[in-house]
């Protein structure tokens, strides 16, 4: 789809690119020509991917990092770092945190561990990287007709009509949307767009098993989705390298692109039949969430 070195000479961050979405975005830049930062709390993760790709990708710089993007002093020190050496053309926003649950249900402990990361850390990463661009371009390292730098923010498909069962997320993902339409206007003479994705169900282990348990992982879309079928990475990953790669449509700023088959078009494209759930329902799914996030920091 897209030329062979199409993103040759950019370097771009993605906060949780040692899995997932964010993995498989991040190869694609690879693949494109681009070198590469990837972060996540589990630097050993970030660490294996990052040798299986120098692998594949044999010459392409890529750097990772073990970091809390909770804690704004950890963001600082990587990207202080990333800026001794080069500096960045590009950040994709992916890391996240999500899980099904009756909010009544909710403490005040399990609503930080999703805004803290989604909303907190999005906005710390954001604002460490886009400072050091409008300090640059003030510096007169950035003019007009210049390639601009790029930031890509994953949201869902739920900030236009909120979802039940997933309030945290809901609230910190709209409240990126609004920072992307917001920090479009601020930071556009400084030579950076921002723009911001939603995709639809898309099978990950981390997302199947916190938002669909016990499910088989693209089910629901196979019965509800008006294309019938969950999306590709593939899918995301050619909107992805559109969105950052440079000169491809730079008058494309401050938007919200939903990529989800007409899923939220069409059934609102959130977790309304949970309401059907019994309290053993919900039991079931809490003990399934529990062991994948056991599961999880045997890992780290």
């Amino acid at each position: 789809m897209f030329q062979p070195q199409l993103m040759q000479g950019q370097r771009i961050l993605v906060t949780g690119g040692g899995t997932g979405l964010g993995q498989a975005m991040a190869e694609n830049f690879l693949a494109l020509g681009a070198d590469l930062a990837i972060c996540g709390r589990r630097k050993s993760v970030c660490d294996e991917t990052a040798d299986a790709w120098r692998a594949k990708f044999p010459g392409r710089r890529i750097d990772t990092f073990g970091v809390d993007i909770r804690i704004a002093q950890q963001v600082e020190e990587m990207v202080d770092a990333l800026w001794q050496d080069g500096g960045l053309t590009g950040l994709v926003n992916n890391a996240a945190g999500n899980f099904i649950a009756p909010t009544e249900s909710l403490s005040p402990r399990a609503f930080d561990a999703i805004a803290n990361i989604v909303f907190h850390g999005t906005f710390y990463v954001t604002q460490a990287v886009g400072k050091r661009w409008v300090a640059d371009a003030k510096a007169g390292s950035w003019q007009a007709g210049q390639p601009y730098r790029n930031v890509m923010s994953i949201i869902v498909t739920w900030v236009d009509n909120g979802s039940p069962y997933v309030v945290p997320s809901a609230m910190s993902k709209a409240g990126i949307e609004v920072m992307t339409k917001s920090l479009a206007v601020e930071w556009a003479r400084f030579g950076v767009r921002l723009n911001a994705v939603g995709p639809g169900e898309i099978p990950t282990e981390g997302m199947s098993k916190r938002l669909n348990p016990g499910e088989q992982p693209g089910a629901r879309s196979i019965k509800g989705n008006p294309m019938a079928r969950p999306g590709k990475m593939s899918e995301l990953q050619n909107l992805s390298a559109f969105l950052m790669a440079p000169g491809q449509c730079d008058w494309l700023t401050g938007q919200s692109i939903m990529m989800d088959g007409g899923n939220s078009l069409a059934t609102g494209g959130n977790f309304y039949e949970l309401r059907n759930w019994s309290d053993a329902d919900w039991q079931e799914a809490r003990e399934r969430i529990e062991a994948q996030n056991a599961k999880d920091k045997t890992q780290r």
